[in-house]
């Protein structure tokens, strides 16, 4: 840790122990197991109490489940606590916080991918600069000095691109470059410009902007395998292996997954053995419940992602229902990281249901992209009835020509993994979003 955070942590009232853990403990994704659950143990019920003390909304949640603070003696009393749900945040801005308005600084808001109203979550200086950037994770992000990052994601009203500018420049002191993403002045020809003047050596984007300025930098007569490329992060997005792949080998790297939200801040960070996310675990506890009980499932059980903030103080986070699906995985990561691994099975309201069944987009997408003659760019296009069939719209890959004999041949393939039946429809150009990708549209 820089001795400028050890400054900035000595000078404010955090809680000591946390301040102990952060200075003096070694790096969050090398810490020992006992360590660890001490530090989040001890933040915990700083953040319960704190939680408690000054807001009405937490304490009444408390006080209606007959549960105190004091109730919670270990990380396994989380599941007293009641769970907190986007509908009792949406459109209530300062639900959340333990502080006066005056001491926020940030107020950023949600993307409007999951529909109702909107949600914003407000930050004072501390907890969005200081405490979140005091536990750092250099095996699982090695970034620092004289690396120079591309930060190809949104900057405006959601927390994507200012959340890696921050992490970048303020917590690893490495060069940003804020091409940003779909906005005024980051088009493609923009940013690939920026990509040949700069020559940066870390990306992160969203899965769709990279296809995207891959098709660019074709056109732009830039060499991106010729970058060399130290790391590159994708987000923002769900995205499967299969496309993934397509990626590296358009830009020449390893390209791996990093996952958060924005009520929960960053949650998994992805090694290049590419099996599960590593959970931030100096940042977040994470449970694995039922979707419908909400009882807690063991580690290798699919259910939803409950979350509970380790560093957030003035606007705390506690047993979060994110809608996520996924699991807990236990098992020692061949990287050599001790954080638990976590597996993303999607959004439980992105499920699909067709003929009964619960369809993954992500799932379908795997299928589709290890066709090698589709291109990159497609869309479920779901029936109005079961009595359809799901038609798959897509461009086809460079070189390769359309027929029915081949739209055939890839409804077949389909039809072989997903046991469903699908049409075919090949279009010379789909639109290329500059926000988030649409994958799935309805007739």
């Amino acid at each position: 840790m820089s001795t400028l955070f050890e400054a900035r942590l000595q000078a404010l009232k955090t809680p000591p122990a946390i301040s102990r853990y952060l200075l003096e403990g070694a790096p969050a994704d090398r810490m020992p197991t006992e360590k660890l659950a001490n530090y989040q143990l001890e933040s915990l019920k700083a953040i319960l109490q704190r939680a408690y003390d000054h807001s009405a909304f937490y304490r009444e949640k408390m006080t209606r489940s007959g549960v105190r603070p004091s109730d919670v003696q270990q990380l396994q009393d989380l599941g007293k606590l009641p769970f907190l749900t986007k509908d009792e945040l949406r459109g209530n801005p300062w639900i959340l916080l333990t502080c006066e308005k005056k001491d926020i600084v940030l107020i950023q808001v949600s993307t409007g991918t999951t529909g109702g109203e909107e949600i914003y979550m407000a930050y004072t200086w501390n907890d969005y600069l200081l405490h979140d950037l005091s536990p750092q994770y250099p095996g699982l992000f090695p970034v620092g000095p004289g690396d120079i990052c591309l930060n190809a994601l949104p900057y405006e009203m959601s927390t994507a691109g200012l959340s890696f500018h921050k992490t970048f420049m303020d917590g690893y002191q490495a060069t940003v470059i804020p091409a940003g993403k779909g906005g005024a002045y980051s088009t493609p020809t923009k940013t690939l410009k920026m990509i040949r003047d700069l020559r940066p050596n870390v990306v992160v984007t969203s899965p769709s902007w990279a296809i995207t300025l891959a098709e660019e930098a074709v056109r732009s007569n830039v060499a991106l395998p010729d970058l060399g490329l130290k790391k590159m992060w994708l987000t923002g997005e769900g995205c499967s292996s299969a496309f993934r792949q397509r990626v590296e080998t358009l830009w020449g790297t390893t390209a791996n997954y990093f996952y958060g939200s924005l009520e929960c801040g960053g949650l998994g960070i992805e090694c290049d053995a590419h099996n599960g996310y590593h959970l931030t675990q100096a940042h977040v506890l994470m449970e694995i419940v039922d979707p419908k009980t909400g009882a807690l499932l063991q580690p290798g059980a699919v259910g939803e992602i409950v979350v509970t903030a380790l560093l957030r103080y003035d606007s705390p986070i506690i047993r979060f229902r994110t809608g996520d699906l996924g699991y807990l995985e236990t098992a020692p990561c061949a990287c050599g990281s001790t954080l638990t691994r976590f597996h993303l099975r999607g959004r439980a309201f992105d499920q699909l249901q067709f003929r009964g069944k619960a369809l993954s987009p992500l799932l379908l997408e795997e299928f589709l992209m290890r066709i090698p003659e589709v291109g990159n760019w497609f869309q479920f296009v779901m029936p109005s009835s079961d009595s359809a069939r799901i038609k798959i719209r897509c461009e086809l890959a460079d070189g390769v020509q359309p027929s029915q004999a081949l739209a055939a041949t890839i409804a077949s393939r389909m039809e072989a993994s997903a046991h469903l039946p699908f049409d075919i429809e090949f279009v010379g150009h789909l639109p290329r979003p500059g926000s988030k990708v649409l994958r799935v549209v309805r007739e």
